[in-house]
């Protein structure tokens, strides 16, 4: 049977686009691109074909297309680019842990899409005065300021132009439909939210039996919003940083008795003690914070999922306890601990961040602190799984709207019944 030219405008849907390029901050120089083969990096199963198989396997295709019908070999002739295949890959298995690199294109997942029948869970949102937390009353850096190193300390930076501050947060709650009122939920808690496409994403996999029927709050970081002018909303200095950045269990008690005790008594919901049924989630500092909740607190958390983990030293104020910040989680802190009962999914770019810090004190590599986490966890028999991603940016969208479902479905593999 000849294939005819709806056959090859069929093929032309595979196409892949043109390369996105991932624009640099403004006056400094692009992220460099990162090859995940390079020695001293961890090893790692390639998720579908290489460039080099993906070629050879859309030459041969192109010959055949063009050898069974003329019209097709003129189609080809004028669009020598074409490649009936595009260079897509999956994410890893859900039931395999370690090392594993996908991309460098990459396609929504479904379950991003509300699906007919699937029942949908309940949404809510509260605001939180920082006037009201005993924890984190507030701090906000200038506008336009930032910090500078601290001549007497190459690992920490000075701030003068942070001070008090009051701000308001918001909480975000998600309610599966499948919740039974009395009982005692799962908990997945997301850093600085909301996030609007989770509630689609878990929905579908609650309905599916994929995850538990849990219930989702997404916690604004307190301080300023990302997106507002003049900066100082992130980073050392500010009450973003201060409650992901800093090494300790603070954030994670400020969620357990500020923020869940709301959640529970505004929309008569019971959240479940067993840390084995609570998960955190963040990306960039928010995943570091997700990591540190479960390190500092493994009786509250066991399951930890990060988009471009900031395990880098960023923790402001200087802690002697911590001289390095969240770099010291894969230079000394897992490496000479007894393992903790955490289950970590975690991803970076292959022009995640790089460097971008006044200190110059190589302890600012996005890419090199997540490859590192994935060496140390491997040594100490940490159950994980580690996705380096081609053509990806920090906490890149593509990345995450093709990975998360499935991320979220290996997170919570060995919990109980779905």
């Amino acid at each position: 049977m000849k294939i005819r030219l709806p056959h090859v405008i069929s093929l032309l849907g595979l196409m892949v686009g043109m390369s996105q390029t991932h624009a640099a901050q403004p006056g400094l120089p692009p992220n460099p691109v990162r090859d995940p083969n390079t020695p001293g990096y961890v090893k790692v199963t390639r998720i579908g074909l290489d460039a080099g198989e993906l070629a050879t396997l859309n030459t041969a295709l192109k010959n055949l297309l063009s050898n069974s019908d003329p019209t097709l070999k003129d189609v080809l002739q004028q669009h020598p680019e074409f490649n009936p295949f595009a260079l897509r890959s999956e994410n890893p298995p859900v039931n395999a842990e370690g090392n594993f690199i996908i991309g460098p294109d990459y396609v929504r997942a479904s379950e991003y899409t509300a699906q007919p029948g699937v029942p949908q869970g309940k949404m809510y949102q509260f605001t939180m005065n920082s006037t009201d937390s005993k924890i984190y009353p507030g701090i906000d850096r200038d506008p336009n300021t930032y910090g500078t190193a601290d001549p007497n300390n190459p690992y920490t930076m000075l701030v003068p132009t942070s001070h008090p501050a009051p701000y308001t947060r918001q909480v975000t709650v998600y309610v599966p439909s499948q919740y039974v009122p009395g009982t005692a939920a799962p908990l997945l808690v997301a850093a600085d939210g909301p996030d609007n496409s989770l509630p689609t994403v878990l929905d579908n996999l609650i309905a599916e039996h994929r995850v538990p029927a849990m219930i989702a709050v997404m916690i604004a970081h307190g301080g300023r919003s990302n997106s507002d002018p003049g900066g100082g909303s992130d980073a050392q200095g500010s009450e973003r940083g201060l409650e992901y950045d800093t090494m300790s269990g603070l954030y994670a008690e400020f969620v357990e008795s500020e923020v869940l005790p709301l959640v529970e008594k505004q929309y008569n919901v019971k959240i479940t003690k067993d840390p084995e049924g609570r998960a955190t989630m963040g990306g960039s500092s928010g995943g570091a914070a997700a990591f540190t909740m479960a390190w500092y607190h493994p009786e509250l958390y066991h399951r930890v999922l990060a988009y471009s983990g900031t395990f880098v030293n960023q923790q402001w104020p200087f802690n002697p306890a911590t001289p390095h910040g969240a770099w010291g989680y894969h230079e000394t802190l897992i490496p000479q601990s007894a393992p903790k009962p955490i289950r970590l999914w975690f991803e970076v770019g292959d022009t995640d961040n790089y460097n971008r810090n006044a200190l110059r004190d190589d302890m600012h590599d996005w890419v090199v602190a997540n490859e590192n986490m994935a060496k140390v966890l491997a040594a100490k028999g940490y159950h994980y799984q580690f996705t380096f991603a081609l053509h990806a940016g920090h906490t890149d969208r593509n990345v995450r709207e093709q990975t998360l479902p499935e991320a979220l479905e290996w997170l919570w593999k060995g919990y109980g019944p779905n």
